[in-house]
């Protein structure tokens, strides 16, 4: 589900306090309750969100190939 709050709604909230941010997105592989995430973030950047995760996995793929992690 990606509209609502969800199970790790409240660690991003902290994590988006801490960090002084209005926007941002949590991703969770292996939490106590399971794999999931949660964004917090104003309705008009979400159209946005698809185009930086796809380049987030692409730079990630980069670096797998090249050995860097």
């Amino acid at each position: 589900m990606t509209v609502g709050k969800g199970k790790y709604d409240d660690a991003l909230t902290q994590a988006r306090e801490a960090c002084g941010a209005y926007s941002a997105l949590l991703i969770v592989l292996d939490g106590k309750q399971g794999p999931g995430f949660a964004c917090q973030t104003r309705v008009t950047q979400l159209e946005s969100l698809p185009a930086i995760l796809r380049t987030v996995a692409d730079q990630m793929e980069a670096d797998f190939k090249r050995g860097v992690i």
